[in-house]
Formats: structure tokens, sequence, C-alpha cells
């Protein structure tokens, strides 16, 4: 993996870009290890797949879904509130 300084950095950016096509690029700041330039390509790979609740639930096509509800049970009615007078 290669290294640079935060000044080599600043200094010649385009050449930590090029690096950082082949290899992540560590950028040290006063000799330790401060930041790292990746590909965009080597960054998606550390992504992996993230899917969004939108694309886990997406149903593509005509998808027929049945389900049904359960019976509802009424509610005793000695246990209902009379407000009347």
């Amino acid at each position: 993996m290669a290294s640079i300084t935060s000044r080599q950095f600043n200094h010649d950016v385009g050449a930590a870009k090029r690096a950082a096509k082949t290899e992540p690029v560590i950028i040290t700041d006063r000799g330790e290890p401060a930041f790292v330039l990746l590909s965009i390509d080597a960054y998606r790979r550390l992504q992996g797949e993230r899917r969004t609740l939108v694309d886990i639930f997406r149903m593509d096509g005509d998808v027929e879904i049945e389900f049904e509800l359960p019976a509802r049970e009424m509610p005793d009615e000695s246990r209902i509130p009379d407000f009347e007078d």
C-alpha cells in the first residue's frame, strides 16, 4: 500500500490520484496514518451490495399477493362506557 505525507499530497494531488488507481494510498499527518485515498471502484467493492428498504420490498412485474384479514371480534358491550345521561 502506498503512503504519502499530507505535504506531498497537497503538493501533487495528481500523483496521489494516479497511485490510487492501482492501490489505496495512505496519507499521513505528522507521521501518523490519517486518511486513505481510494479509487471509486475500490470504494464500491468495500461497500458491497447496499440495498435500501425500497430495493428489498420492490416487486417487479405483475405480482399477486393473497392474504386474509383475521375476523374482527366485536367488543364486549359491557366494557363500553356509556357517556349518555
